[in-house]
């Protein structure tokens, strides 16, 4: 594919779902979005292929052993970074970031954009919840501008256009914000149903196809609960005005009351190539149709409140974001560690809960000043979900 977009893109996370849904919509756009540069983490032989068929100006891998490889299976004319630093350089040649690694290892990637003054088309909420108190001042940096890439966010993104907004372009009239969330493949199960579920059962997800970290915090509802705090950061609304409802098909993406009694919602089907293109093309819309409804075969929506007692993975994320400053970060991390644990069968399902709750419980109360600090909770808080995981036999 031969770089013909006026707009050029920097897509750091490229062989995850994200990323490999980013090129769908850049293979359809292909005359709209040019890709400059590509990172991954280790999955070389995607990578290859994705830099073969795209022609970046440059690569990345971020584990620096695999440079060489990486090197030798392209062809001259692509530049080969190596390590995690490239993660904060690649930003800055591109004018739109589409940062989609995974977890707290994205936070470089929304600091150098939005210091760079760039577009970031934001796919990794754990910038904003480890590192919001960090990353907010940063969004008024000239030319800084952050699309969320999240299909809850990005439907309340959609949705708040419609409000009436004051001089400084921030939405009045807002009462409440509205996530959906899909309920996962445990909805509608009690606790005692999920003392032993498996790992398999965990990421069979109803609605959507998503990796596996992500998966798990679905099933969880911890990805709901992290998308509380993310919204909270992106739309300065209190947490007492976000509410989360469980709508299992998956349609309807999020939504806003407004102070007249109004709700506005945005539906499609779930296909994250949507957000993705509506981040890219923003304040204008792509020309492809992604998640299009056939509304004659809809059949129903349902609603109906979280089961915050089976899944208390919710209400820890709500405590940590009212506890403010680093305690997001240091749920966040505890989470990534439950999680992996979970994942490589050290921790059951039900133990994710109950880790986070002891691991929070530690929390000192540190304040985020600055990314060396958040850098540093994210550490500790590593090292204490770890000792609890091991604890536990």
């Amino acid at each position: 594919m031969a770089p013909t977009g006026d707009t050029s893109i920097a897509l750091l996370g490229s062989t995850g779902s994200i990323g490999t849904q980013t090129l769908e919509v850049v293979r359809a756009e292909r005359d709209r979005y040019r890709i400059v540069s590509l990172a991954a983490w280790r999955s070389v032989d995607l990578l290859v292929a994705q830099a073969n068929e795209f022609r970046p100006d440059a690569v990345a891998i971020i584990d620096p052993s695999l440079r060489s490889e990486v090197v030798a299976r392209l062809p001259d004319g692509i530049e080969v970074l190596a390590g995690e630093s490239a993660l904060a350089e690649l930003p800055q040649r591109a004018d739109v970031t589409v940062n989609a690694v995974v977890g707290f290892a994205g936070l470089p990637v929304t600091v150098a954009t939005l210091e760079a003054g760039k577009r970031l088309a934001l796919a990794n909420k754990e910038s904003l919840i480890a590192g919001g108190p960090v990353v907010q001042p940063l969004r008024s940096t000239p030319g800084a501008e952050l699309i969320p890439v999240d299909s809850e966010h990005c439907a309340i993104h959609q949705c708040l256009r419609s409000g009436v907004t004051d001089a400084n372009g921030c939405t009045e009239r807002v009462d409440r914000l509205v996530l959906t969330a899909s309920g996962g493949p445990f909805r509608g199960r009690t606790k005692s149903d999920l003392e032993s579920v498996s790992l398999q059962e965990a990421l069979n997800h109803p609605t959507w196809s998503m990796g596996p970290k992500i998966t798990v915090d679905s099933s969880t509802l911890m990805n709901k609960g992290l998308e509380v705090i993310e919204a909270h950061e992106l739309f300065g609304v209190d947490y007492d005005d976000i509410e989360v409802v469980v709508h299992p098909q998956s349609i309807v993406h999020s939504m806003v009351d407004f102070s007249d009694g109004t709700t506005i919602a945005q539906l499609s089907m779930p296909d994250m190539r949507l957000p993705i293109g509506y981040a890219l093309a923003y304040p204008d819309r792509i020309a492809t149709a992604f998640g299009r409804i056939d509304w004659a075969n809809v059949g129903r929506l349902d609603f109906e409140a979280p089961d915050t007692e089976t899944f208390p993975c919710l209400g820890l994320a709500y405590a940590a974001g009212r506890m403010g400053g680093s305690a997001p970060a240091w749920l966040n991390a505890a989470n990534e560690v439950a999680v992996q644990a979970f994942l490589d069968s050290k921790l059951s399902w039900v133990g994710i809960a109950e880790v986070l709750e002891e691991c929070l419980e530690q929390h000192d109360g540190t304040k985020a000043t600055s990314i060396e600090v958040v850098v540093d909770v994210d550490r500790r808080s590593r090292e204490v979900a770890t000792s609890i995981v091991n604890s536990r036999g």
